[in-house]
């Protein structure tokens, strides 16, 4: 037998959060200033925001970080019914509750701290950034307060909301099923009236992340189903409310069944659920199989309430990817300092050298920040619309950031999962053979981050969405508003003349002319040729992605360069790495536009039987 091997490279990274880069974003580019003066947000400003991410660095820092990797050796596990969360877990999401970090965008008559999303996105992006399997569980609780209390009648909210914020309970969301896979219209659970008001359900429901677990005292499933007679398809959807433990304490009729084995997010237990299957149906009231459950708004519009729970998702997931990135990035570069190997090729160090002299690791560090830093700007910004969105007193104001915040959803998620495949797989590519080796954890941060792209909607489901209801639906109106406003940002670049500010303003210029032409052609061509713009939605996600979140980096660009004297070395890295992002990113989104409006043919015209 071979000697056994351990790893004596450097050791895995610490997360630190990065809080000066996301005040930076909040306050330059997202104007907090602006979201302070919004009615209820009058004490969010950047004093509120820096002592509240300060605070969140250090929890996730020392809490919440350090089981990142426990999580991944040492999973959740699953025997008798019950799921054992990794050791750890319980006691870091009961601080998590303490902390009042699940309350914190949520509102004060329920418990909660009531600030503005633009500064709960950062917090979000750290405590996933710290732990995405951790993370999860606070995400899904989260989507299902914004249901409640969209949907939900004053007597759910009260009864569930407090519960979800003090972390006495947790929420799931249950959508799909073996057989429907993200086709909703052939979802089967069914649910029948009850002549209390209550209704009981019957079904499987799969893939429930947190659908089992013991962090909490109770677990409250949101659940997609049809009531006897409902119309087929999704218009004969409608929404549940089923806890695991009833009111008057007993257990529901719905069990964990088992828990998947999944090539990433390990810790994180996602579950196949039985409903109705008879084996809790002693305890319940005596009246038979079926888990009791209580009907969350009207009849039928149960996709309709479900969908404000999977936009706060999408849009979660969108900063979990950032969040993926950004800790790729640090253990990259850590390894990077420290790993010594080959002497530099311009000969400025005469013996082996630390491998981030050398120009491609440079390189391949500079894309990880570059697109990390894009797409956190791009995702704190449409924060910054959902609030005014929400909240400007002036109603076409929040149409006009709704209707942006819409626009961006579908890229936060779509264009920010996929970089963070980009980035952790340039992670490993960084740490060369060692990265290859699950010790270093830059494998776990790749295999974590794939999930990213598949759940709360496919890339693909995602471009649906942006060709579909955010560009055919108004002929392109909203995506060309935007290309007005990357204009103006063209302009406030034009009229400087450093090396940065020329570079990313040629690219810029280029790429929103790119983006015009791609709106045009899918508003023009989604009903005459669909298959023609379908072809290509996921490269327009891309692209679009792109060019908002190199528009963000050249605005970026703007004030590094005004306020130069203010940090000098932050500063001049921005200014660095928004030129990067423009000469070695941006610069390729006119070649995705050639294979979106003239390539489309070559996918079009392929036979299937030649598969």
């Amino acid at each position: 037998m071979g000697a056994e091997r351990h790893f004596d490279g450097p050791p895995m990274s610490t997360y630190h959060a990065p809080v000066k880069d996301m005040l930076f974003c909040m306050k330059e580019l997202a104007n907090l200033d602006a979201v302070a003066k919004l009615p209820g947000f009058e004490e969010a400003g950047i004093d509120t925001a820096a002592a509240v991410l300060e605070e969140c660095a250090r929890f996730n820092e020392n809490v919440v970080a350090p089981l990142n990797r426990e999580g991944d050796v040492n999973p959740s596990s699953f025997k008798d019914g019950r799921v054992t969360t990794t050791p750890g877990f319980k006691q870091a999401f009961r601080q998590f509750a303490e902390g009042g970090w699940q309350g914190l965008q949520h509102p004060s008559d329920f418990g909660g701290q009531g600030l503005p999303k633009t500064i709960a996105a950062a917090c979000i992006e750290m405590l996933n950034s710290a732990n995405l399997s951790f993370a999860l569980c606070p995400l899904l609780t989260d989507g299902a307060i914004e249901a409640l209390l969209t949907a939900g009648t004053p007597q759910q909210q009260q009864t569930y909301i407090p519960h979800f914020i003090d972390g006495s309970w947790t929420g799931t969301m249950n959508l799909t099923e073996p057989q429907a896979g993200s086709d909703l219209a052939l979802v089967r659970t069914r649910a029948e009236p009850q002549p209390d008001g209550s209704y009981k359900l019957f079904g499987t429901k799969i893939f429930i992340t947190y659908g089992e677990h013991d962090m909490a005292d109770n677990i409250v499933h949101l659940v997609l189903a049809r009531v006897s007679g409902a119309p087929e398809g999704v218009k004969g959807i409608s929404l549940f409310i089923c806890p695991k433990v009833l009111p008057d304490g007993q257990r529901n009729d719905v069990q964990c069944v088992s828990i998947e084995h999944k090539l990433g997010i390990k810790a994180s237990p996602t579950a196949v659920l039985q409903y109705g299957d008879g084996t809790a149906a002693k305890n319940v009231n005596g009246t038979g199989p079926g888990a009791v459950a209580w009907i969350v708004g009207q009849e039928n519009r149960g996709l309709e309430y479900m969908f404000i729970m999977m936009n706060a998702a999408r849009y979660a997931v969108g900063v979990q990817g950032i969040a993926v990135a950004e800790r790729a990035y640090q253990q990259a570069v850590a390894y990077a300092r420290d790993r010594v190997q080959s002497r530099p090729v311009d000969g400025s160090i005469n013996k082996s050298a630390p491998i981030i002299h050398h120009p491609d690791v440079k390189r391949m560090l500079l894309t990880m920040r570059a697109y990390t830093e894009g797409c956190r700007a791009m995702a704190i910004v449409a924060a910054a619309a959902f609030d005014a969105a929400h909240h400007d007193p002036d109603a076409s104001t929040r149409a006009q950031n709704q209707a942006f915040y819409e626009f961006l959803v579908p890229l936060v998620k779509g264009f920010s999962t996929e970089m963070s495949l980009e980035v952790a797989s340039l992670g490993v590519q960084v740490h060369g053979g060692m990265g290859y080796i699950e010790e270093t954890g830059a494998a776990q941060l790749l295999r974590d981050a794939k999930i990213l792209t598949i759940y709360e909607g496919t890339t693909a489901i995602q471009a649906n969405d942006l060709v579909g209801r955010k560009t055919a639906r108004d002929g392109g109106q909203v995506a060309k508003a935007i290309a007005g406003q990357i204009e103006a940002t063209e302009r406030a670049l034009g009229g400087r003349a450093s090396a940065a500010c020329r570079a990313t303003h040629k690219h810029l210029s280029a790429a929103r002319a790119a983006f015009v032409e791609v709106v045009d052609f899918v508003a023009g061509q989604t009903k005459a040729s669909p298959n023609a713009v379908f072809a290509g939605s996921v490269p327009y996600l891309m692209l679009a992605g792109n060019v908002v979140a190199g528009w963000q980096l050249a605005r970026a660009l703007v004030v590094a360069e005004d306020k130069a004297g203010e940090d000098a070395a932050f500063m001049g890295a921005k200014a660095a790495t928004a030129r990067f992002y423009a000469e070695h990113i941006l610069s390729k989104v006119p070649g995705i536009r050639d294979s979106i409006v003239e390539g489309h043919a070559a996918v079009t015209e392929m036979a299937t039987e030649a598969f």
